[in-house]
C-alpha cells in the first residue's frame, strides 16, 4: 500500500460507468418487476453501495476510505441499461476504485438477476470518467 499519510486531506470525486447489454424482452419483464429474483435495478443499486463500501477489503493494495456519498444510478436503454457510480470523501487519496467497484457490481448484480431469462447479456465498458479533486 502506498504511504499517504503526507498528502493533506482533500475533497475527492470520481465517476464511473458501465454498461450491460440486454435483449429486449428481458427489459420488458425487469420493467414489469417481473424477474424471480425480485426487484433488479433496486437490488443492483444497493449491491453497487455495498460493493464501493468495502473496495479496500476487496482490492488488497487498495486504502479504506471514509465515504461521504455512494450514489447508483442506472438508466435503462432499448438495448439495456447503463450503470453510473459517483463516489465522494475527504481523504488524502482518491475514489476512483470505489466508484469503479460499485458500478461492476451493480452490473454483475443485473447479470446474476437475470441470467435465467437472458443468456446473451454482455457487460461492457466498464470506465473512469470523470475524477476532481479540491
Amino acid at each position: 500500500m502506498v504511504n499517504v499519510s503526507a498528502k493533506p486531506m482533500s475533497v475527492r470525486r470520481a465517476v464511473a460507468v458501465g454498461k450491460i447489454r440486454l435483449q429486449r424482452e428481458t427489459l420488458a419483464v425487469i420493467s414489469k418487476d417481473e424477474i424471480a429474483k425480485g426487484n433488479v435495478f433496486a437490488t443492483a443499486r444497493i449491491a453497487g453501495i455495498q460493493a464501493a463500501k468495502q473496495t479496500g477489503h476487496l482490492i488488497p493494495l487498495c486504502h479504506t476510505l471514509p465515504l461521504s456519498e455512494v450514489k447508483i444510478d442506472i438508466i435503462a436503454a432499448r438495448d439495456g441499461a447503463e450503470v453510473t457510480c459517483t463516489a465522494r470523501t475527504v481523504a488524502q487519496t482518491g475514489v476512483e476504485m470505489e466508484a469503479l467497484v460499485g458500478v461492476a457490481v451493480a452490473l454483475l448484480t443485473i447479470y446474476d438477476m437475470c441470467k435465467a431469462v437472458d443468456k446473451k447479456m454482455h457487460i461492457a465498458d466498464v470506465r473512469l470518467v470523470e475524477k476532481t479533486k479540491a
